[in-house]
């Protein structure tokens, strides 16, 4: 759809559905986390007073809200002069402070904002906004609350204008000026999964290499990040030191970090996550966020027996006295029992694709191709 405002056309980027998916998204982390406690919203006009209001109905506790304005846009380029802030006149002392914002790109205005709320010494300051441009973003803070990151390109509606049109469209839309980007964008990103001797790996590594795509293992991020000494790797280090599992949002922050290192790949392949239904849920928030998705779920479909038997096989050739059968059906038992329900996930959005994992390797890969290429030319 493409609607023009004065001398320039815009085409529909982002739905409203998504918009108000995205708005109870974070109303959601909102009400957990801030629950309790004594918090007052400023909202920045013009530009979000539509995100405010529909975040607001949405807050379950009471709490405050506040307009303030200053001017920022002219034309389609932000000038980043903030003039003093007008209509704060709450007592924000000892308060937390949520600065909601309909978009950020530089963050220089934001800074600026951020400055002048600490003036009135709150508690803390949060910050909520629905869109950010990672690629102009460039400060240090960060965002606490983001709805969606989107490209640098020049947007209208839901409170967004141009030369004062396009804030009353409950949708947004870019300018078909700049080069387009896909809500969903052109990259892939493929889960294959299967129980210990299905062929996972053999499989995973055809594909990565017939199509060129990024292979992103979980266990290879975890290493990689304690061997850096990062500070997820940091984190990490401290749960196993412990004894204790690495917390999703720890690996979730591992994978973020790596999709965002793989920005201009043809796709990926994820590989040992999501393990849990819940770890399911958070990466398509993630990739949601970041106009991504998952693309499809491969589950290989190989018989008990034939696993069991290809398993003490490798077992043999590798030296692994303890892979007895006992173990081995073990092994496979906690598989299915761990992935069966994140394949009813990833089926009810009709993305499961059960791949008949016995025969021929190289049939088992052209039956995964078909469905690679099916997607590729939607």
């Amino acid at each position: 759809m493409r609607i023009k405002l004065h001398d320039k056309e815009f085409d529909l980027t982002i739905p409203s559905k998504r918009i108000q998916d995205a708005v109870q998204d974070m109303a959601d982390d909102i009400n957990a986390q801030l629950f309790g406690k004594d918090v007052v919203f400023v909202a920045i006009l013009n530009g979000a007073f539509m995100f405010a209001a529909d975040l607001f109905k949405r807050i379950e506790f009471n709490a405050q809200i506040s307009f303030i304005k200053f001017a920022s846009y002219e034309g389609t380029k932000s000038t980043g002069n903030v003039k003093k802030l007008i209509g704060l006149n709450e007592d924000l002392s000892g308060k937390t402070v949520v600065i909601l914002e309909d978009i950020i790109d530089s963050g220089i205005t934001m800074e600026k904002i951020v400055d002048q709320i600490n003036e009135l010494n709150p508690e803390e300051i949060r910050i909520a906004s629905l869109l950010v441009k990672p690629d102009a973003f460039m400060k240090n803070y960060s965002v606490d609350y983001i709805g969606m990151e989107i490209p640098n390109d020049f947007i209208v509606g839901y409170g967004l204008d141009y030369d004062g049109l396009g804030r009353n469209l409950t949708a947004i839309y870019t300018s078909s000026d700049a080069e387009q980007n896909n809500i969903i964008e052109k990259v892939k990103y493929f889960l294959l999964f299967g129980p210990p001797g299905s062929g996972k790996g053999t499989q995973s590594k055809k594909i990565i290499e017939k199509y060129n795509l990024v292979h992103l293992s979980t266990g290879d991020l975890l290493r990689k990040e304690l061997e850096s000494n990062s500070r997820l790797g940091q984190i990490a280090k401290k749960h196993m030191n412990k004894g204790g599992l690495v917390p999703d949002d720890i690996i979730l922050g591992m994978v973020a970090k790596e999709i965002d290192a793989n920005k201009g790949t043809k796709g990926v392949v994820l590989d040992g996550f999501p393990r849990t239904v819940e770890q399911a849920k958070s990466l398509d928030k993630l990739l949601f966020n970041k106009n991504y998705e998952i693309s499809a779920m491969f589950a290989l479909d190989v018989e008990e027996d034939e696993l069991v038997k290809r398993l003490l096989e490798r077992a043999k050739i590798g030296g692994r006295v303890d892979d007895t059968p006992e173990i081995i059906t073990k092994r496979i038992q906690t598989y299915k029992m761990t992935t069966a329900k994140v394949a009813e996930y990833y089926n009810e959005q009709g993305k499961l694709h059960e791949i008949n994992g016995m025969g021929d390797i190289d049939n088992i890969s052209d039956e995964i191709s078909k469905v690679i290429e099916a997607i590729s030319q939607k």
